[in-house]
């Protein structure tokens, strides 16, 4: 399973990047909002220019004309660039019209099998069911996740599925055990992911240990 980061903070998605764990970026309008008033087209070619792979922006417009030509420029900004449209009517509309340009779609707001398959017979390049969103209603989020998954899988679709509005770091363990082929994760969220208390307690003792023996508190690599 491969991991998004869902941020628009520049710095976080620099540092994910450099610890080599990052290959794509979502965002969204309340993202993007966060970072304050930016210039919107500015900020995205910068993120795409920092990550290797896919960067997910989304439409305003409702409507399939006005989401189809927000897309087309959209997807001029850059090589990397995924367009993220709802899982709607018009958008089902819309991502059958895009995906027969070449214009890769990740079907966003995704909540249902249902809205899955028709994205994936549209032509989406990935769906993204809300799995936080989904437990917030007394629904079971990751259950959604696997149903989707198992579904592409079973037809050998090439629509991949994201697991998005991740909460914590248990989301992402269920979402790899469900078969997402990507988890896209806060900021928050990924430095979890590599907190261990035992991890911590571990590194003090060996440290403790060396002090004890060698009475030096930095190790010189020269002379090991």
């Amino acid at each position: 399973m491969r991991l998004f980061l869902d941020t628009a903070n520049i710095e976080q998605i620099r540092h994910g990047v450099r610890l080599g764990v990052v290959s794509g970026i979502t965002t969204n309008p309340s993202i993007i909002s966060r970072e304050g008033k930016v210039d919107y087209q500015s900020l995205v070619k910068e993120i795409c220019s920092i990550v290797p792979g896919p960067v997910s922006t989304e439409v305003l417009s409702q409507d399939a004309q006005g989401m189809i030509a927000e897309a087309r420029e959209i997807a001029k900004w850059a090589e990397n660039i995924t367009v993220k449209i709802p899982a709607s009517l018009d958008g089902i509309e819309a991502t059958s019209v895009l995906a027969k340009e070449n214009i890769k779609v990740n079907l966003t707001l995704c909540f249902s099998l249902n809205q899955a398959i028709l994205g994936a017979t549209a032509g989406a390049t990935f769906v993204s069911p809300f799995v936080g969103r989904l437990d917030d209603i007394g629904e079971d989020g990751m259950k959604v996740v696997a149903d989707i998954a198992q579904y592409l899988c079973y037809y050998q679709l090439p629509t991949q599925v994201i697991a998005a509005s991740i909460r914590h770091p248990q989301h992402c363990l269920a979402a790899a055990r469900a078969g997402a082929h990507i988890a896209t994760v806060p900021y928050k969220v990924l430095l979890q992911m590599i907190q261990h208390p035992l991890t911590d307690i571990g590194i003090k003792r060996f440290t403790e240990d060396w002090e004890k023996v060698m009475g030096a508190k930095s190790i010189d690599p020269g002379k090991l």
